[in-house]
């Protein structure tokens, strides 16, 4: 299995954690469960947490600045996993809703720095501009 496989699969297995907080952050059932919704962000963040952890592992393997800046990006999502759960934990579902979609947003800026880090497509070079005819 090459790298864009694993990163594939890796993506491929936080994609039902995501739903799950998709649906958390839209549904009314965290008024009734708080205990449970807490335990499931946990679950969800954490699973997603682990899996950018990994691909960053993989995607970053000696390249230095782009690990770096990529470990920065998992330290902003990490803290908006803690955010979310706090305010579970708080009963603050309004607050709750807005740290699950900003770790929604998050994950999918990682998603795109890390494309854009390991594209096993060639390099893409610009079109040169057609010169403009004598006159």
């Amino acid at each position: 299995m090459g790298l864009e496989d694993e990163i594939q699969d890796h993506r491929a297995r936080c994609q039902p954690h995501l739903l799950t907080l998709r649906m958390i952050a839209r549904s009314e059932a965290a008024m009734v469960q708080p205990l449970q919704i807490v335990a499931e962000i946990t679950e969800a963040t954490g699973a997603i947490l682990d899996c950018a952890a990994r691909v960053i592992a993989e995607v970053t393997r000696g390249i230095t600045v782009v690990g770096m800046f990529l470990r920065v990006r998992l330290n902003r999502l990490a803290a908006a996993a803690e955010d979310a759960i706090a305010a579970a934990q708080a009963e603050d579902f309004a607050r709750m809703r807005h740290h699950l979609r900003r770790f929604e947003a998050l994950t999918s800026a990682m998603w795109t720095v890390q494309d854009e880090v390991y594209d096993p497509r060639p390099a893409r070079r610009p079109v040169p501009r057609l010169a403009r005819p004598a006159q």
